[in-house]
Protein backbone atom coordinates (compact mmCIF):
# COMPACT_ATOMS: atom_id res chain seq x y z
CA UNK A 1 0.00 0.00 0.00
CA UNK A 2 1.30 3.45 -0.96
CA UNK A 3 0.11 6.76 0.48
CA UNK A 4 0.70 10.34 -0.69
CA UNK A 5 2.11 12.58 2.06
CA UNK A 6 3.17 16.18 1.35
CA UNK A 7 4.40 15.84 -2.19
CA UNK A 8 5.41 12.22 -2.59
CA UNK A 9 4.26 8.61 -2.47
CA UNK A 10 5.41 6.62 0.55
CA UNK A 11 5.01 3.04 1.66
CA UNK A 12 2.28 2.99 4.27
CA UNK A 13 4.81 1.89 6.91
CA UNK A 14 6.89 5.01 6.19
CA UNK A 15 4.05 7.53 5.83
CA UNK A 16 4.36 10.02 8.69
CA UNK A 17 2.51 13.12 9.87
CA UNK A 18 3.78 15.02 12.91
CA UNK A 19 2.05 14.50 16.25
CA UNK A 20 1.95 18.31 16.32
CA UNK A 21 -0.08 18.52 13.12
CA UNK A 22 -3.13 20.72 13.77
CA UNK A 23 -5.40 18.07 12.29
CA UNK A 24 -4.15 15.70 14.98
CA UNK A 25 -4.22 18.05 17.96
CA UNK A 26 -7.42 20.07 17.42
CA UNK A 27 -9.16 18.60 14.36
CA UNK A 28 -8.16 21.58 12.20
CA UNK A 29 -8.60 19.97 8.81
CA UNK A 30 -10.94 19.07 5.99
CA UNK A 31 -11.37 15.98 3.87
CA UNK A 32 -13.15 14.39 0.95
CA UNK A 33 -14.07 10.76 0.34
CA UNK A 34 -14.25 9.83 -3.35
CA UNK A 35 -15.48 6.58 -4.84
CA UNK A 36 -12.98 5.03 -7.27
CA UNK A 37 -14.08 2.29 -9.65
CA UNK A 38 -11.17 0.35 -11.20
CA UNK A 39 -8.89 3.29 -10.49
CA UNK A 40 -11.22 5.97 -11.86
CA UNK A 41 -12.56 8.49 -9.33
CA UNK A 42 -16.23 9.45 -9.54
CA UNK A 43 -17.27 13.14 -9.51
CA UNK A 44 -13.74 14.24 -8.58
CA UNK A 45 -14.28 17.78 -9.87
CA UNK A 46 -17.26 18.30 -7.57
CA UNK A 47 -15.39 16.85 -4.62
CA UNK A 48 -12.47 19.20 -5.23
CA UNK A 49 -14.81 22.17 -5.52
CA UNK A 50 -16.19 21.28 -2.09
CA UNK A 51 -12.66 20.83 -0.73
CA UNK A 52 -11.92 24.43 -1.76
CA UNK A 53 -15.16 25.67 -0.14
CA UNK A 54 -14.35 23.83 3.08
CA UNK A 55 -10.80 25.24 3.11
CA UNK A 56 -12.15 28.75 2.66
CA UNK A 57 -14.71 28.25 5.43
CA UNK A 58 -12.04 26.99 7.82
CA UNK A 59 -9.56 29.71 6.85
CA UNK A 60 -7.02 27.28 5.37
CA UNK A 61 -4.93 28.24 2.31
CA UNK A 62 -6.63 27.23 -0.92
CA UNK A 63 -5.49 23.72 -1.90
CA UNK A 64 -3.38 23.34 -5.04
CA UNK A 65 -5.90 21.32 -7.04
CA UNK A 66 -3.33 20.31 -9.65
CA UNK A 67 -1.28 18.72 -6.88
CA UNK A 68 -4.35 17.08 -5.37
CA UNK A 69 -5.37 15.61 -8.74
CA UNK A 70 -1.82 14.37 -9.30
CA UNK A 71 -1.76 12.82 -5.82
CA UNK A 72 -5.10 11.08 -6.41
CA UNK A 73 -3.93 9.67 -9.75
CA UNK A 74 -0.64 8.48 -8.25
CA UNK A 75 -2.31 6.76 -5.30
CA UNK A 76 -4.90 5.03 -7.48
CA UNK A 77 -2.25 3.87 -9.94
CA UNK A 78 -0.08 2.50 -7.13
CA UNK A 79 -2.94 0.66 -5.43
CA UNK A 80 -5.14 -1.05 -8.05
CA UNK A 81 -8.47 -2.37 -6.77
CA UNK A 82 -12.01 -2.87 -8.16
CA UNK A 83 -13.74 -0.46 -5.77
CA UNK A 84 -11.87 1.98 -3.60
CA UNK A 85 -12.53 4.64 -0.96
CA UNK A 86 -10.15 7.47 -1.90
CA UNK A 87 -9.54 9.84 1.01
CA UNK A 88 -8.12 13.35 0.60
CA UNK A 89 -7.11 14.96 3.91
CA UNK A 90 -5.90 18.57 4.16
CA UNK A 91 -4.99 20.05 7.54
CA UNK A 92 -3.59 23.16 9.18
CA UNK A 93 -0.18 21.51 9.30
CA UNK A 94 2.56 21.68 11.92
CA UNK A 95 1.36 24.01 14.67
CA UNK A 96 1.94 24.84 18.34
CA UNK A 97 -0.22 23.06 20.89
CA UNK A 98 -3.51 24.92 21.20
CA UNK A 99 -5.87 26.51 18.71
CA UNK A 100 -3.40 28.90 17.06
CA UNK A 101 -2.33 27.73 13.62
CA UNK A 102 1.36 27.46 12.75
CA UNK A 103 3.23 28.99 9.82
CA UNK A 104 4.71 25.88 8.17
CA UNK A 105 1.78 25.48 5.80
CA UNK A 106 -0.85 22.78 5.35
CA UNK A 107 -0.50 19.00 5.26
CA UNK A 108 -1.88 16.99 2.34
CA UNK A 109 -2.47 13.24 2.64
CA UNK A 110 -4.16 11.06 0.01
CA UNK A 111 -4.84 7.39 0.68
CA UNK A 112 -7.12 4.67 -0.65
CA UNK A 113 -8.71 1.61 0.90
CA UNK A 114 -10.62 -1.21 -0.73
CA UNK A 115 -14.36 -1.40 -0.14
CA UNK A 116 -17.39 -3.34 -1.39
CA UNK A 117 -20.70 -2.33 -2.93
CA UNK A 118 -23.29 -1.41 -0.34
CA UNK A 119 -26.52 -3.43 0.09
CA UNK A 120 -29.61 -2.04 -1.63
CA UNK A 121 -31.30 -1.40 1.73
CA UNK A 122 -30.28 -0.69 5.32
CA UNK A 123 -31.56 0.14 8.80
CA UNK A 124 -31.13 3.49 10.55
CA UNK A 125 -31.78 4.96 14.00
CA UNK A 126 -32.55 8.45 15.20
CA UNK A 127 -30.40 10.02 17.91
CA UNK A 128 -31.19 12.64 20.58
CA UNK A 129 -28.28 14.91 19.66
CA UNK A 130 -28.69 17.77 17.18
CA UNK A 131 -26.85 19.42 14.34
CA UNK A 132 -26.20 23.13 14.82
CA UNK A 133 -27.42 24.79 11.64
CA UNK A 134 -25.76 28.07 12.72
CA UNK A 135 -22.36 26.76 13.81
CA UNK A 136 -18.99 27.92 12.52
CA UNK A 137 -18.39 24.56 10.81
CA UNK A 138 -21.89 24.09 9.40
CA UNK A 139 -21.74 22.89 5.82
CA UNK A 140 -17.99 22.22 5.93
CA UNK A 141 -16.55 18.72 5.60
CA UNK A 142 -14.05 18.91 8.44
CA UNK A 143 -12.03 16.30 10.28
CA UNK A 144 -13.85 17.23 13.51
CA UNK A 145 -15.88 14.04 13.33
CA UNK A 146 -16.10 12.84 16.95
CA UNK A 147 -19.80 13.70 17.13
CA UNK A 148 -20.39 11.36 14.19
CA UNK A 149 -18.25 8.64 15.77
CA UNK A 150 -20.45 8.66 18.89
CA UNK A 151 -23.72 8.62 16.93
CA UNK A 152 -22.56 5.92 14.52
CA UNK A 153 -21.40 3.71 17.38
CA UNK A 154 -24.90 3.97 18.84
CA UNK A 155 -26.40 3.01 15.49
CA UNK A 156 -24.16 -0.04 15.28
CA UNK A 157 -25.13 -1.13 18.80
CA UNK A 158 -28.76 -1.06 17.66
CA UNK A 159 -28.08 -3.06 14.50
CA UNK A 160 -28.21 -0.12 12.09
CA UNK A 161 -25.69 1.35 9.66
CA UNK A 162 -26.53 5.03 10.10
CA UNK A 163 -27.87 7.56 12.62
CA UNK A 164 -30.09 10.50 11.66
CA UNK A 165 -29.99 13.94 13.28
CA UNK A 166 -32.48 16.76 13.69
CA UNK A 167 -31.17 20.32 13.85
CA UNK A 168 -31.64 22.71 16.79
CA UNK A 169 -35.14 23.76 15.65
CA UNK A 170 -36.44 20.21 15.26
CA UNK A 171 -36.10 19.85 11.50
CA UNK A 172 -34.76 16.77 9.75
CA UNK A 173 -31.10 17.37 8.88
CA UNK A 174 -28.78 14.50 7.89
CA UNK A 175 -26.95 11.35 8.90
CA UNK A 176 -23.44 10.98 10.28
CA UNK A 177 -22.07 10.61 6.77
CA UNK A 178 -25.10 10.75 4.51
CA UNK A 179 -27.96 12.90 3.33
CA UNK A 180 -31.56 11.76 3.69
CA UNK A 181 -34.50 11.82 1.27
CA UNK A 182 -38.15 11.07 2.05
CA UNK A 183 -41.20 10.37 -0.10
CA UNK A 184 -44.44 12.13 0.85
CA UNK A 185 -47.60 11.66 -1.23
CA UNK A 186 -45.45 10.18 -3.98
CA UNK A 187 -43.11 13.21 -4.11
CA UNK A 188 -39.42 13.18 -3.25
CA UNK A 189 -38.04 15.68 -0.70
CA UNK A 190 -34.71 16.35 1.02
CA UNK A 191 -33.76 18.95 3.65
CA UNK A 192 -32.29 22.19 2.25
CA UNK A 193 -28.72 23.21 3.00
CA UNK A 194 -30.10 25.82 5.42
CA UNK A 195 -31.07 22.93 7.70
CA UNK A 196 -27.37 22.52 8.49
CA UNK A 197 -26.76 19.41 6.40
CA UNK A 198 -23.61 18.90 4.39
CA UNK A 199 -23.81 19.78 0.71
CA UNK A 200 -23.31 16.17 -0.31
CA UNK A 201 -22.01 15.54 -3.82
CA UNK A 202 -24.31 12.53 -4.22
CA UNK A 203 -27.16 14.55 -2.72
CA UNK A 204 -26.73 17.30 -5.31
CA UNK A 205 -26.58 14.83 -8.18
CA UNK A 206 -29.68 13.03 -6.90
CA UNK A 207 -31.59 16.31 -6.68
CA UNK A 208 -30.54 17.22 -10.24
CA UNK A 209 -31.24 13.78 -11.70
CA UNK A 210 -34.56 13.09 -9.94
CA UNK A 211 -36.11 16.53 -9.51
CA UNK A 212 -36.36 16.10 -5.72
CA UNK A 213 -37.62 19.14 -3.82
CA UNK A 214 -35.54 20.81 -1.11
CA UNK A 215 -38.03 21.22 1.72
CA UNK A 216 -37.97 22.15 5.41
CA UNK A 217 -39.16 18.95 7.07
CA UNK A 218 -40.04 18.30 10.72
CA UNK A 219 -38.04 15.49 12.28
CA UNK A 220 -41.18 13.42 12.79
CA UNK A 221 -41.62 13.24 9.02
CA UNK A 222 -39.63 10.02 9.42
CA UNK A 223 -42.68 8.50 11.16
CA UNK A 224 -44.98 9.08 8.20
CA UNK A 225 -42.76 8.97 5.13
CA UNK A 226 -43.81 6.42 2.53
CA UNK A 227 -40.18 5.79 1.60
CA UNK A 228 -36.82 6.91 2.96
CA UNK A 229 -33.41 6.64 1.37
CA UNK A 230 -29.86 7.77 2.06
CA UNK A 231 -27.27 9.17 -0.31
CA UNK A 232 -23.51 9.35 0.06
CA UNK A 233 -20.34 8.76 -1.91
CA UNK A 234 -20.17 5.06 -1.07
CA UNK A 235 -23.89 4.39 -0.59
CA UNK A 236 -24.97 6.09 -3.83
CA UNK A 237 -28.76 5.77 -3.32
CA UNK A 238 -29.62 3.29 -0.58
CA UNK A 239 -33.13 2.44 0.62
CA UNK A 240 -34.03 2.50 4.32
CA UNK A 241 -36.04 -0.57 5.29
CA UNK A 242 -36.17 -0.03 9.06
CA UNK A 243 -35.93 2.99 11.37
CA UNK A 244 -35.59 2.68 15.14
CA UNK A 245 -36.56 -0.97 14.77
CA UNK A 246 -39.78 -0.18 12.90
CA UNK A 247 -40.28 -1.42 9.35
CA UNK A 248 -41.42 1.17 6.82
CA UNK A 249 -42.79 -1.14 4.14
CA UNK A 250 -41.22 -2.69 1.12
CA UNK A 251 -37.79 -1.29 0.40
CA UNK A 252 -36.68 -0.13 -2.02
CA UNK A 253 -40.08 1.33 -2.86
CA UNK A 254 -41.05 2.57 -6.32
CA UNK A 255 -39.70 6.13 -6.00
CA UNK A 256 -36.48 4.89 -4.42
CA UNK A 257 -36.07 2.24 -7.11
CA UNK A 258 -36.51 4.86 -9.82
CA UNK A 259 -33.98 7.13 -8.10
CA UNK A 260 -31.46 4.29 -7.75
CA UNK A 261 -31.79 3.45 -11.42
CA UNK A 262 -31.49 7.09 -12.52
CA UNK A 263 -28.37 7.61 -10.43
CA UNK A 264 -26.72 4.42 -11.64
CA UNK A 265 -27.41 5.17 -15.31
CA UNK A 266 -26.37 8.83 -15.18
CA UNK A 267 -23.21 8.09 -13.16
CA UNK A 268 -22.18 5.37 -15.61
CA UNK A 269 -22.68 7.75 -18.54
CA UNK A 270 -20.57 10.55 -16.99
CA UNK A 271 -18.00 9.66 -14.31
CA UNK A 272 -17.14 13.32 -13.67
CA UNK A 273 -20.43 15.27 -13.85
CA UNK A 274 -19.71 18.96 -13.57
CA UNK A 275 -21.72 21.40 -11.45
CA UNK A 276 -24.65 23.16 -13.08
Amino acid sequence: MKVWVNGALSEVEDARVSVFDHGMTVGDGIFETVKAVHGRPFALTRHLERLVRSADGLGLPEPDLDEVRHACAAVLAANPMPLGRLRITYTGGLSPLGSDRGTDGPTLVVAVGETVRRPDSTSVVTVPWTRNERGALTGLKTTSYAENVVALARAHREGASEALFANTVGQLCEGTGSNVFVVLDGELHTPPLASGCLAGVTRALTVEWTGAKETDLPFDVLDRAEEIFLTSTLRDVQAVVRIDGRGIGEAPGPVTTKSMRAFEERAAADPDPKSL
